[in-house]
């Protein structure tokens, strides 16, 4: 469990490598700042994200099918950014920020995301495909 920041002791400390590829995975994601943003205040359903639905509200760059989001939601799971909401039956299809996650958003707000390089993403890809810690 990462250290806890005593000043604000809502506030984890991330070590930079885990801060690093968690904003690198959400400026290479096919997702928009303005989903992330909403994520903030409350749980975004898989159905607003997918398909023309996520690309018409702004949350996408283009329409992406269902599995396509699922999959890139499911990325920013792994790499700590988002969480699966859980009611009480179980997991739902709904998406929300985890405290990693509020605090990259947090970092941007009122700034738009820097442009992800080749090496980005290639290191995302790379990161990815293979499940490197780094």
């Amino acid at each position: 469990m990462p250290p806890v920041d005593f000043q604000n002791p809502k506030t984890f400390v991330y070590p930079p490598s885990t801060i690093e590829r968690a904003e690198r995975s959400l400026i290479c994601s096919p997702f928009n700042p303005s989903l992330f943003k909403l994520m903030r205040h409350q749980s975004v359903s898989l159905s607003v994200i997918a398909l023309e639905n996520g690309f018409k509200q702004g949350y996408t760059q283009r329409p992406l099918s269902e599995l396509a989001s699922d999959n890139a939601l499911g990325w920013l799971i792994e790499v700590g950014v988002l969480r699966r909401e859980v009611d009480g039956q179980g997991i739902t299809d709904s998406y929300r920020l985890t405290p990693l996650g509020r605090q990259l958003i947090e970092r941007y707000q009122g700034k738009n995301w820097r442009t992800p390089s080749w090496r980005d993403r290639l290191y995302n890809v790379v990161t990815r495909w293979l499940r490197l810690p780094f």
